[in-house]
């Protein structure tokens, strides 16, 4: 079961749609956590209750890509993991290494280590949503997507969905300085979520998703890329466990898991291009870029 916010004339509505389906149906729940609330109170899954809602209703549109939709949940932090697959340590060592690759780093380290590593990404009012533009920073010449997979978190550190993310990224600025890496990763419009939130109890192994990214420019492809969560070395868990550690999870807070796919190395975003994230049950976003 997916779920989707979509705008009507009276504002933003929670939607489901089935699996096995494109038609969307509107539910009478405000978000997804409403939802689970509403599905705990009658002793049964947030899954069951969205079916309920829906059985007997009409779809309010045949597909749910035609609907204007918004961010699948106005999280109010966004936390990052990195260093989480052999592809994005390979990377960072690129960058901390000026390509060199000539020397052990502190991210060979981290890949290693117990603690992983975990910053801060995002807010609410810097995340946009599908169909959403997500900006070029204007002091770096080196700048690409990173596909995520992430997961919804409530007030108690569960995993409710999973959703698709995109950390724009700053490999000069990043490989420069890792004390830096605040300002490589976080400015405006530098997260998108969407296009829906997979529920996490009908996500059979969330260790086997396909994850695919295209990048177009002038309507050409430039950019495809492949892997599949089951690379990521960390149990989504044991990520989870260390944001949780000494610290306050609001309820909605996303945490993304870190990127398998990071694009050649000689590529960097240009305004006017197309980014296309794909996640295998939770749908494609679709962001435009701007400088």
């Amino acid at each position: 079961m997916r779920l989707i916010r979509y705008r009507e004339h009276t504002g933003w509505r929670l939607g489901a749609v089935p699996d096995g389906a494109d038609a969307a149906y509107a539910l009478p729940d405000a978000d997804v956590f409403a939802l689970v609330r509403r599905a705990a109170a009658n002793g049964v899954t947030a899954a069951d209750a969205a079916r309920a809602s829906i059985r007997e209703a009409s779809p309010i549109a045949d597909d749910w890509r035609s609907l204007t939709l918004g961010v699948p949940i106005e999280a109010p932090e966004v936390w990052a993991a990195g260093v989480t697959y052999q592809r994005s340590r390979e990377a960072r060592n690129y960058e901390a290494t000026g390509g060199k690759l000539d020397a052990s780093t502190f991210y060979d380290k981290v890949y290693d280590a117990e603690r992983p590593e975990i910053f801060f990404k995002s807010t609410a009012a810097r995340t946009v949503g599908p169909g959403g533009e997500v900006s070029l920073r204007s002091d770096s010449a080196w700048q690409v997507p990173e596909p995520e997979l992430g997961v919804v978190l409530d007030g108690d550190g569960r995993i409710v969905a999973y959703t698709i993310g995109n950390d724009m990224s700053c490999r000069d600025i990043e490989g420069e300085n890792p004390l830096y890496l605040p300002q490589a990763k976080m400015w405006k419009q530098s997260c998108s979520l969407g296009p829906t939130l997979r529920l996490a109890e009908t996500t059979p192994d969330p260790y086997a998703l396909d994850i695919e990214l295209r990048i177009y420019r002038g309507g050409r492809l430039v950019v495809e890329e492949r892997a599949n969560t089951g690379q990521l070395k960390r149990r989504l868990e044991e990520l989870v466990s260390f944001l949780r550690r000494d610290n306050v999870i609001f309820e909605g807070t996303v945490l993304l898991t870190g990127t398998c796919i990071v694009p050649p190395n000689q590529f960097t975003l240009e305004a006017n291009d197309r980014i296309e994230i794909d996640i295998a049950g939770i749908g494609t976003l679709i962001n435009s870029v701007v400088a």
